[in-house]
């Protein structure tokens, strides 16, 4: 089965086989890497050092400045840790993730198939610290939402649908991190089941108010959080009650759990 992609060109989503996992990994490895949050949170992190490491070796010496660069690495290295497991602990089972669990939980009597909280391996069977809240295997196709609470205060605009602003906060960096956790589960999910699957990034927001109904954004879609049952129920059906099963099993194995059952 062939469907027509948002560019124009026709992709197969059901029963004929795609390139093996393996050539596919090749081809990709040096625009995942690029494209991989924590890689460039990695690159930034050893820039810094070396820019810091540099003052101080002209001011002092060789030795100093390496030593300080070092330092420079592992302090920050310790503060994103620190942050990023209180962040962690505090969106476990947030209450947006609930409020968008609570409107999805109809559409499983409708053949949908929904799994929550589900961690982003990489190619290297390594965890990433990403993470989609909610995983929709249904119909319309497979999407990958993230549940976002933001200060209501705060208006929400876009510009030129490349650029998605808080307030005066630019969320690149969040709408990035998006594309990448669906295009790996794309990836995976593709290798699993031996034909194209397609996964659809977005963001349903709760808090401030949403002048649109959907907007797509750097190739993601973004919605107030009440949208999010119609906004999967608008799309086209495109997929089968066997593809279905197939993607959500192999989803089962390919993203585990973000948390550990305790």
């Amino acid at each position: 089965m062939s469907i027509l992609g948002r560019d124009g060109k026709t992709r197969s989503v059901g029963g004929h086989p795609q390139e093996g996992p393996s050539s596919r990994s090749r081809e990709q490895t040096y625009g995942d890497l690029i494209s991989d949050p924590q890689v460039r949170r990695w690159a930034q992190r050893v820039g810094v050092a070396i820019v810091i490491g540099v003052v101080f070796a002209v001011f002092f010496s060789i030795r100093v400045g390496f030593t300080i660069a070092v330092i420079a690495v592992i302090a920050d290295t310790i503060r994103r840790a620190r942050k990023h497991s209180s962040v962690d602990a505090w969106r476990k089972s947030s209450a947006a993730e609930r409020r968008t669990e609570r409107q999805l939980r109809g559409l499983e009597k409708s053949g949908w198939c929904i799994l929550h909280a589900r961690a982003v391996p990489r190619d290297d069977e390594g965890v990433s610290d990403g993470k989609i809240d909610h995983l929709v295997i249904g119909p319309s196709g497979v999407y990958a939402i993230d549940s976002e609470k933001w200060d209501k205060r705060l208006p929400v605009r876009t510009l030129s649908h490349r650029k998605l602003f808080h307030g005066p906060f630019n969320k690149k960096e969040r709408l990035d991190e998006a594309c990448w956790e669906a295009g790996q589960a794309s990836r995976l999910l593709s290798a699993q089941v031996g034909f194209e699957v397609p996964v659809q990034p977005s963001v349903a927001i709760y808090g401030p108010s949403i002048p649109w109904k959907v907007m797509t954004v750097r190739d993601v879609d973004v919605y107030s959080g009440g949208r999010a049952k119609s906004y999967l129920r608008r799309r086209p059906k495109i997929l089968t009650e066997t593809d279905i099963q197939r993607i959500a099993k192999a989803a089962e194995s390919m993203l585990p759990p973000a948390y550990s059952a305790d």
